[in-house]
């Protein structure tokens, strides 16, 4: 399920054979010149929106926190996501504070709880995603991470995701221990998906680090512009355009 930053980009994964795709906040960030954390509430939704609605394929938000702090304005930005046509969204035990940055575990518990009865009780069935943040915040616990996605699991949440435990001797413990889909992050220390798939992870991720990978393109074609005065990223321009063609709308 990788991890769409625009409408284009959207397109573009759905064309090519994606069944689903996320959307990503790091991503979006960077469209609009700012970095991951900066994006309203507002901008989010209708930007998830926006890309549920350019594709044929389930789309599921990174809601970050579901920017609240309380149980019932965590149920209300479900609510909203679900209005704009998404399939899925995902709630962090991320507070957004970088000096305590993990809720705890008895406050998390009823936002995960809040935000599943406002995912399973519309007309339509919303894929809610619980995030335990530990290992993106200085806090590589395991046991820790582990009872908190027990936690969540018991709250309600349809998947499960930990993002950086990625060592296969922590992903069995942890897959042991719970009952619902589990999702990973994939980063260059990661096993294989093949690999994944045999340990039992159900769903991946990349996050923004396509769209990073995207401007980092960019940023190289330019400086070999400047440097050399070169265009080897014509290949690659080009190797696009067919893609692009067939999965963007028409003038």
């Amino acid at each position: 399920m990788p991890n769409a930053w625009d409408e284009g980009s959207a397109r573009l994964f759905a064309s090519i054979g994606c069944a689903a795709i996320a959307t990503t906040s790091g991503g979006f960030a960077v469209t609009r010149g700012r970095l991951d954390g900066a994006m309203s509430r507002e901008e989010v939704l209708s930007h998830s929106g926006d890309l549920s609605r350019a594709v044929n394929v389930p789309v599921s938000a990174d809601l970050e926190n579901c920017f609240a702090d309380p149980p019932d304005g965590v149920a209300a930005t479900i609510t909203d996501a679900i209005a704009e046509g998404l399939a899925g969204g995902s709630v962090e035990d991320f507070t957004r504070d970088r000096e305590n940055p993990i809720y705890e575990l008895r406050h998390a518990a009823e936002r995960v709880r809040a935000a599943a009865e406002a995912a399973h009780n519309g007309s339509v069935k919303f894929v809610l995603t619980a995030r335990a943040e530990n290992y993106l915040h200085g806090r590589p616990d395991l046991a820790d991470t582990i009872a908190r996605l027990q936690t969540y699991q018991e709250a309600g949440a349809d998947v499960l995701f930990a993002p950086r435990v990625v060592d296969p001797v922590e992903l069995r413990q942890l897959l042991a221990s719970v009952d619902v889909p589990v999702s990973v992050l994939i980063t260059p220390d990661a096993p294989a998906i093949g690999a994944l798939a045999e340990l039992g992870v159900s769903r991946i991720s990349v996050g923004g680090a396509i769209a990073a990978a995207s401007y980092g393109f960019a940023v190289e074609a330019v400086k070999e512009l400047q440097t050399n005065g070169l265009a080897n990223y014509w290949e690659q321009a080009g190797a696009a355009r067919a893609d692009m063609a067939a999965s963007f709308v028409k003038p």
